[in-house]
């Protein structure tokens, strides 16, 4: 992914949110981001799914696909979404943060990827690289190129995304679906 953030725009992105989540679960007035006191790189427009951990495994995920807003901000309102509005977990309590760590996936643009056959797809797909989007009427799923830890090949990962798609899993092979692929910078609070 080009444009790297620079290790120090890293540690400010973490700091962000998890002191977003923790003025929430505090009850605390959380005041507006003052852009101009962040780099230039954090005030552009970005996207970024943010994941929770406790002791490894997923306690939230939330994220956005499109940069409509300063990246700052879009890591600041999807952390508090990871934290207490992942409809697969009841919201955070204050005892858990300690054993959260938080991890940021910065999104890069999408590109739509035009294939033919079934087997092109399957072709085209870059394992541990490529996050990917499948779209079909007015449903879409995504899935952050993580996935593929747990979902190695791309038939299985294509099988999974469709079932969260609320579609068969063999969709993608019956019928031509809109398939976006996109890579990701991520980092993550140190153990």
């Amino acid at each position: 992914m080009a444009n790297q953030l620079t290790l120090k725009e890293q540690k400010i992105l973490l700091k962000i949110a998890r002191n977003a989540i923790t003025k929430k679960l505090q009850e605390e007035v959380i005041l507006p981001l003052t852009l101009k006191e962040y780099p230039p790189k954090l005030q552009e427009k970005g996207a970024c799914f943010i994941t929770l951990k406790k002791k490894s495994t997923l306690r939230g995920c939330v994220g956005s696909i499109e940069a409509i807003q300063p990246l700052i901000q879009d890591v600041h309102d999807r952390a508090i979404a990871a934290a207490f509005q992942d409809y697969r977990f009841p919201p955070l309590t204050l005892p858990e943060l300690e054993e959260i760590r938080i991890e940021i996936s910065r999104l890069a643009a999408p590109s739509i990827v035009k294939y033919q056959t079934p087997e092109d797809l399957i072709g085209m797909l870059r394992p541990e690289i490529d996050g990917v989007i499948l779209r079909y009427q007015t449903r879409r799923a995504i899935f952050l190129p993580q996935v593929w830890e747990q979902l190695p090949t791309a038939e299985l990962f294509l099988n999974r995304l469709c079932i969260k798609m609320g579609l068969d899993q063999s969709i993608w092979r019956e019928t031509p679906l809109q398939v976006e692929t996109y890579q990701v910078q991520k980092f993550q609070e140190d153990d």
